[in-house]
């Protein structure tokens, strides 16, 4: 385990996250994935918040979960010997309106960190991820909290950040947790 990263005592407001911004195609998820494995590897239990911009449905019509959900029940878990998925139906009262990090923290289980894809305009703090070939500008500047930034080794990045290389995070994660802890 990282030393910068002390077991939290799984109580929702000492959760240790580390938060990815950036735009469509820069690869924020392949980033997450593996963040995700390489604290798996150091025996941390992880959870992982991800901002969707649309309605999504992780259920599948026709199943008995949807519809207990299309019958009007306001939450439905769903559980296994391996596997609880808990849907909840909670819409918030104007279309535009959207949940905060600090919204959703709570609602994981015992984790030990949690790493974030997403909520760019949160007040959180954020690691920027930045690929010049998307054509996209840099969120650094005109985004808040963004403690740093992870492009391709061959990008040019201006600032005082620090700067990650984008395909070696194995090489940068425990600096990345010491930002984050």
């Amino acid at each position: 385990m990282a030393s910068a990263l002390a077991r939290c005592s799984f109580l929702p407001h000492c959760r240790r996250h580390s938060s990815t911004a950036g735009w469509s195609g820069s690869g924020k998820t392949t980033l997450a994935l593996s963040l995700i494995a390489l604290l798996k590897a150091r025996g941390l239990r992880v959870g992982t918040i991800k901002h969707a911009h649309h309605g999504f449905d992780v259920d599948v019509p026709g199943k008995d979960s949807f519809r207990h959900r299309e019958a009007g029940a306001d939450e439905v878990l769903v559980a296994s010997n391996r596997r609880i998925a808990l849907m909840i139906e909670d819409p918030l009262p104007e279309a535009d309106d959207r949940r905060t990090l600090n919204d959703l923290l709570p609602r994981l289980g015992r984790v030990d960190v949690v790493v974030v894809e997403g909520f760019k305009n949160g007040a959180h703090a954020k690691l920027e991820v930045f690929r010049p070939d998307t054509g996209k500008p840099r969120l650094a500047g005109e985004v808040a909290n963004i403690i740093a930034v992870a492009a391709p080794a061959s990008a040019a990045i201006e600032g005082s950040l620090p700067v990650f290389d984008l395909d070696q995070p194995e090489a940068w994660i425990d600096e990345l947790l010491a930002l984050f802890a």
